[in-house]
């Protein structure tokens, strides 16, 4: 139980990051900014996994955290665009 919400707070706080890093206000709810979060999250460590040769590092893995925001905010913009939700200026 704890790895699901010490996964659910990466998530949203990877989610958040991401929706920080795109430009204007994006049009999603919490729960949504949260799943893609967690998605972006879970993407991220897996791509890391495949390009690098490390593995558990003893610390914050700054890469790992900057790709998973990466395609956290990738999936965030493709959101808008598949629902059509347009980013407020």
């Amino acid at each position: 139980m704890g790895a699901v919400i010490g996964t659910i707070i990466f998530g949203a706080v990877i989610g958040f990051l991401a929706r920080l890093v795109l430009p204007g206000k994006q049009n999603i709810s919490l729960i949504v900014t949260v799943i893609l979060g967690i998605l972006g999250a879970l993407a991220g460590y897996y791509l890391w996994g495949a390009i690098s040769d490390k593995g558990n590092t003893s610390g914050i893995d700054w890469i790992r955290w900057i790709i998973s925001i990466v395609v956290a905010a990738v999936l965030v913009v493709i959101y808008g665009a598949v629902t059509g939700r347009k980013q407020v200026r």
